[in-house]
């Protein structure tokens, strides 16, 4: 990412592509909302029903075996494997092409999460056993029995994942932000059903009922879109499938390295004393809420536009992916800088009560600031790593994700020695944007130039929208601190307002600059999807 001076008429390169894109990102944004907000009603009416028991740890042990399973294989591998395929099928030979490509890889999908359930199912005592040594025979054995019943949830799940891809490549981005938050009202609507009855069991039927019915929506509305999801005999001689098979294996790969990285922060963590790596935990359960909503958003509403573009154009895929990546920027810097300094009141509104006093509230909050200040890396490299795989280098992925895993431990371990558990969130933080320029220049090596996403008007315009937001959040905590000591309500007005004080400002500010993402967004209401 390296700055080269253009002219202001140049900065919007890819006007007919933008809008689309930001129409996308803003639907999936909205969809995001409500299935985030579903999603913590949720834990609080599954911590109503089983408070910490020891019966809800052997869940959450066979809910992560599962979970792990789905993060690897459907919502990530198939995503960035199929997609980019896909999208170039549909653009090249038409929807017919595309319908028989999908066909294939669902006969696949069955048959390979048939085999991974099966021994999934066989395997699950040996699993507890890796993931839960601590455990006794008794709730060893409960967690394995709980794992044999939750590991169709793959099969299931990843069914979702194939329809989400291909809604997302034909333009429909609504329905698949909204199915997790479908996910989340029938697994609140089950828990309610059993509430006079209330055992562990409730939660699995709960799970697997939600992941029925987001799957169920997607693939309903795929049929709808024209893409009834019908299993079909895989050609494996066809070079579509064949490329996508080939994708999928590096990115699985990958992405079994990316779940290192919070291994690394746990396993550095205790060595610097009780509650560290709690700490770390709640703060990063904290910035999930706009990971989900900004980066996870945009970049799944990049992929397609990116795979669709033609591979020989060199020139208009920089253009676009430098719009792509100002625009995430865009969003993304001022959340950034909003958290880290209103990290400790966050905190404080939302954990603050019981057990977690006054050092937890320090250490969550300080650990909070220093992975908010590492969200521009984490939104770069993720648009990036979409690129990457767009542009068919998936071995190039596996090599930044590598380097992601190798800087976070080594930064940790430097940084701990001086801040302790801030060290090891700013690790983290330096990591992935050490990553992002990374990715960055190995995309720039394949398209022979460089992105020039910092040039200096640009540049300029965004940090001192940046700066005059974020020196006005700082009057506002200097004098007109958080209120403390006020009730629940006092406080969450406190907070609101600042909110809205610094988004109204960094969005007057922008639009006096002339900044062209408003253009963008106006123009994606304009025009809809393209």
């Amino acid at each position: 990412m390296v700055s080269d001076p253009r002219s202001a008429a140049q900065e919007t390169a890819q006007p007919n592509h933008m809008p689309g894109m930001v129409n996308r990102a803003l639907r999936m944004m909205f969809g995001t909302l409500a299935s985030r907000v579903l999603g913590l009603l949720r834990e609080v009416l599954t911590a109503v029903f089983f408070g910490a028991a020891r019966g809800l740890d052997t869940f959450y042990v066979a809910y992560t075996l599962a979970n792990l399973s789905r993060q690897l294989l459907a919502e990530g591998a198939l995503s960035a494997s199929f997609v980019p395929v896909f999208s170039r099928v549909l653009k090249r030979d038409g929807e017919a092409a595309s319908r028989r490509l999908a066909r294939q890889v669902l006969f696949i999908l069955i048959v390979a999460c048939s085999l991974a359930v099966l021994a999934g199912v066989i395997c699950s005592p040996l699993l507890v056993r890796i993931i839960a040594p601590g455990f006794g025979r008794e709730q060893s054995s409960a967690a394995a029995a709980l794992t044999r019943s939750l590991f169709p949830f793959l099969m299931i799940v990843s069914v979702g994942a194939l329809a989400m891809g291909v809604l997302n490549s034909i333009g429909s981005f609504f329905v698949p932000a909204v199915a997790p938050a479908v996910s989340n009202l029938a697994f609140i609507a089950i828990l309610l059903a059993f509430r006079r009855h209330m055992s562990i069991w409730a939660l699995v039927a709960a799970v697997l009922a939600g992941g029925a019915c987001g799957m169920a929506l997607q693939c309903a509305w795929a049929g709808r879109m024209g893409y009834r999801l019908l299993p079909a005999r895989p050609d494996l001689r066809d070079p579509d499938l064949r490329e996508t098979l080939k994708l999928f294996l590096p990115y699985a790969a990958g992405l079994s390295l990316n779940q290192v990285n919070p291994v690394v922060s746990r396993m550095l963590g205790s060595f610097l004393g009780d509650g560290v790596i709690s700490a770390l935990n709640y703060a990063d359960r904290i910035i999930q809420l706009p990971l989900g909503l900004f980066v996870i958003a945009i970049s799944q509403a990049v992929l397609p536009m990116l795979s669709r573009l033609d591979g020989a154009d060199r020139d208009g895929f920089s253009a676009f992916l430098r719009d792509a990546l100002r625009f995430n920027l865009f969003v993304v810097l001022p959340a950034s800088l909003a958290l880290v300094l209103t990290a400790r009141p966050i905190v404080h509104i939302l954990l603050v009560r019981g057990a977690f006093g006054e050092w937890a509230w320090e250490a969550t909050s300080g650990a909070l600031a220093c992975y908010a200040a590492g969200l521009p890396g984490i939104a770069c490299n993720t648009v990036l790593m979409r690129a990457l795989y767009a542009r068919g280098l998936p071995r190039a992925a596996v090599s930044v994700t590598a380097f992601t895993v190798c800087a976070n431990l080594l930064a940790g371990a430097a940084l701990m020695q001086r801040f302790s558990y801030r060290g090891l969130a700013l690790g983290t933080s330096c990591a992935f944007t050490g990553a992002a320029f990374y990715a960055a220049w190995l995309l720039s090596r394949d398209l022979g130039a460089r992105i020039r996403i910092f040039e200096p008007v640009w540049l300029l315009r965004t940090l001192l929208s940046c700066s005059v937001m974020g020196i006005a959040l700082a009057m506002i905590m200097r004098y007109c601190p958080y209120p403390v000591g006020f009730g629940f309500a006092a406080r969450s007005s406190w907070m609101a307002c600042a909110v809205a004080s610094g988004s109204l400002l960094y969005a007057a500010v922008t639009t006096l600059l002339r900044c062209p993402e408003w253009a963008w967004v106006r123009h994606s209401f304009a025009r809809g999807k393209e």
